[in-house]
């Protein structure tokens, strides 16, 4: 069993040795992308579960459009295809050709089937979803038009890290259409309060809500919003975004439709998004230097029950016991694992549980059976108490909620004592030169002030919060007159 390196020793490497003790993910053949396993695969399932149900109690459905994109289509968005220029992969030719090379066989693409016009694989997908939207609407009576899809897109990138930043990932990625401006904004503001609710109320992580500045809007959209949490060293993580594009995509695919009135105008768009990205994010902000913590409304498992024995006749009962219990509970609680295997010590069961973050173990032997209890500990503080077997269907859900809230406390006090305003440039580099953190501080509202300062620091703006300081100052590094308060730190 490999160990863990510690937090302290070195961050990046515990954070790849949590995800290989915790089995959520590896390495694949293919530079860049990696295999989901099944643990990993389980959180994913319950994020999707999860947000879908939002989606659609929110009037969205669900489609699915093509992985290939006519590359003419990327060029008809200007903005687009500049930010999305560098990461593509494209598809040149339709078949392999099988050829001999001193005494070896090969494949290469067949030169005679060399496509008329290339392919994109998806980066995203506004560009062919809006070319089917161009069909689908003409008058006000089809706005507005609300779809999402769960898919996988593909982003060339040369420095890979599981989950944070992969070839291709996995996603959901919401794009509407409607007839105002004013609801094409709700849409998006909407949206993001979405994530934010998802972030907290489910993952137990703590966000900045705000709007992205000029300079770090996705390609094409007239305004950005975030989420923004803060992992365990200090720096943020953008967990997900949601994108005002206006009538820019629209104009581009020649979008339009007839209002009430007879006038024909173009629609407002709106797209935003969460990806697997944000389960690295959920490693990095509950994990410890024994292994995964998950917050229990998101885990896979909700708890473990291990029957320990050391007779045959024994195991018979106490394993008969577990099964028992976890069938009364799992309507109560959900998914509930008895680990029945034989031959592993309950020490070693105890600490393979650990590290792949089942919140809940419940621990049951002959005496136990005999006082008609088992023992419960919780994974991200170890809490041990008895409970009584008649007392499991109240006590297990209260742990679990306790549990679900105190992720969340301790990430929002880690984040709040990470926090501060600075008001120097001095203090600034000195902040970010130790430890980091999140930094309010005063902005001019300068886009190339903001490049001078991450060419020198490498931070960045994360967010202009909704709930920020605007009394008057000077911008940190120019001295200039301040706009107010904005969000700074290092990030992933």
């Amino acid at each position: 069993m490999a160990e863990i390196t510690k937090r302290s020793a070195d961050y990046s490497r515990w954070y790849q040795d949590v995800i290989a003790a915790a089995e959520l993910a590896e390495n694949s053949p293919v530079r860049g992308c990696m295999v989901i396993r099944p643990n990993g695969y389980a959180i994913w399932e319950n994020i999707q579960r999860t947000l879908d149900d939002k989606f659609k109690e929110l009037g969205h459905v669900n489609a699915y459009f093509p992985l290939l994109i006519p590359k003419s289509f990327l060029a008809k968005e200007a903005e687009h295809v500049e930010g999305f220029a560098k990461e593509c992969a494209i598809v040149t030719h339709h078949r392999l050709k099988q050829v001999t090379v001193d005494g070896k066989v090969d494949l290469i693409p067949d030169p005679d089937s060399k496509l008329e016009e290339e392919y994109i694989i998806r980066p995203t997908s506004e560009t062919v979803i809006w070319d089917q939207y161009r069909k689908w609407i003409q008058s006000y009576r089809d706005l507005p038009l609300l779809i999402n899809q769960w898919a996988n897109v593909m982003r060339w990138e040369m420095r890979t890290r599981m989950f944070l930043r992969t070839t291709e990932f996995l996603w959901q990625e919401g794009h509407t259409a409607h007839a105002t401006a004013e609801e094409g904004r709700a849409e998006t503001l909407q949206m993001l309060e979405v994530y934010r609710w998802f972030a907290e109320d489910i993952l137990a992580m703590p966000v900045i809500t705000g709007a992205k500045t000029a300079n770090e809007r996705f390609a094409g959209a007239q305004e950005t919003y975030s989420i923004e949490a803060m992992m365990q060293d200090n720096k943020a993580l953008q967990a997900a975004t949601s994108h005002d594009l206006g009538q820019n995509f629209a104009k581009a695919f020649d979008v339009k439709f007839q209002d009430a009135e007879g006038k024909v105008e173009h629609v407002w768009a709106t797209s935003w998004g969460m990806s697997t990205r944000i389960m690295g994010a959920l490693i990095m902000v509950h994990s410890d230097d024994d292994g995964l913590i998950l917050p229990p409304r998101i885990a896979g498992t909700k708890a473990v029950i291990i029957p320990i024995w050391r007779k045959d006749e024994e195991m018979v009962e106490v394993v008969a016991a577990a099964e028992k219990i976890a069938a009364e509970l799992r309507p109560i609680v959900g998914p509930v694992h008895v680990d029945k295997r034989d031959k592993m010590r309950p020490g070693w069961k105890y600490g393979e549980w650990e590290r792949k973050g089942v919140p809940l173990r419940l621990e049951i032997g002959p005496r136990d059976l005999a006082d008609e209890q088992v023992m419960m500990a919780a994974r991200h503080d170890r809490n041990k108490q008895a409970v009584k077997f008649a007392d499991l269907a109240a006590a297990v859900p209260a742990e679990l909620d306790r549990i679900q809230q105190d992720l969340y406390d301790r990430a929002k006090t880690r984040m709040v004592e990470g926090t501060c305003n600075i008001d120097s440039w001095d203090d600034f580099v000195a902040l970010f030169k130790g430890d980091g953190g999140f930094a309010n501080c005063h902005w001019c509202g300068d886009g190339d002030c903001e490049k001078t300062i991450q060419g020198k620091t490498k931070v960045t703006i994360r967010n202009i919060p909704f709930e920020r300081d605007e009394t008057e100052g000077v911008c940190v590094h120019c001295g200039e007159k301040s706009i107010g308060r904005v969000l700074f730190s290092q990030s992933y």
